[in-house]
C-alpha cells in the first residue's frame, strides 16, 4: 500500500476563550492561525468568546456540526481559576477523548515552565469527526502545543499515524478514491 506524499489540507477553526482579549490583542489566536497556515491548512473561521461554558458550547457545537470544519483549536480557559471552564464546556461534546494530548502537553511544557504545568488542564477529543484541541491561553503554550504536538498530528504525511483519516478520509492507495 502506497501513501500519498501530498499534504491533505484541513479546514481549522480557532476559538479564543477570554474575558479580556479582543481581535486587536489576541496574540495566542494569532499564533495558532499563523501556525496552521504555515503548515498548509486553511483557517475556516475564528472567534473570541467570554469564558462561559454555554457560549463556548454554542460556538463549538455549530463548528462540529459543519462538515467543512475538520479541527478546532481552542486557546484559554484551561487553568485552575474560578473562571477557567473550557474542560467543563468541551468534555460533554466529545465522542472520544484523546487522553495522550494533555499528558504529552504537560510533559513537554514541564521543561519550559517547571511544576507550574500541573495547573494546565489541556485536553483534546473528537466530536462528530471534528478534532478539538484545548490549550492554555498564553501565546507560548499555544506555540508549544502547535509546534510540538498538533502540527504533526494534523499532517496526513506523518507516520506511523496521524489524526487526518479520523476527520477527512483520504485515499488508502495512490490513485484510490478518497
Amino acid at each position: 500500500m502506497a501513501f500519498s506524499t501530498d499534504l491533505t489540507p484541513l479546514n481549522i477553526a480557532v476559538l479564543t476563550v477570554s474575558d479580556t482579549r479582543t481581535a486587536a490583542n489576541d496574540t495566542s489566536g494569532d499564533a495558532l492561525v499563523a501556525g496552521l497556515q504555515e503548515a498548509g491548512h486553511m483557517l475556516a473561521t475564528r472567534a473570541i468568546v467570554k469564558d462561559d461554558v454555554y457560549q463556548m458550547r454554542a460556538v463549538v457545537s455549530q463548528w462540529i456540526a459543519d462538515a467543512d470544519i475538520h479541527a478546532v483549536l481552542i486557546t484559554g480557559g484551561t487553568g485552575f481559576t474560578a473562571r477557567d471552564s473550557t474542560p467543563e464546556a468541551m468534555k460533554p461534546l466529545f465522542d472520544k477523548t484523546i487522553e495522550g494530548f494533555g499528558e504529552l502537553f504537560r510533559q513537554i511544557s514541564y521543561s519550559e515552565i517547571g511544576t507550574s504545568t500541573i495547573q494546565s488542564r489541556a485536553l483534546a477529543g473528537v466530536a462528530n469527526r471534528t478534532l478539538i484541541f484545548c490549550m492554555p491561553g498564553s501565546t507560548g503554550a499555544c506555540r508549544t502545543a502547535w509546534n510540538s504536538i498538533i502540527r504533526e498530528q494534523l499532517d496526513s504525511r506523518h507516520r506511523p499515524c496521524n489524526f487526518v483519516e479520523m476527520v477527512k478520509p483520504v485515499a488508502k492507495e495512490i490513485g484510490g478514491k478518497a
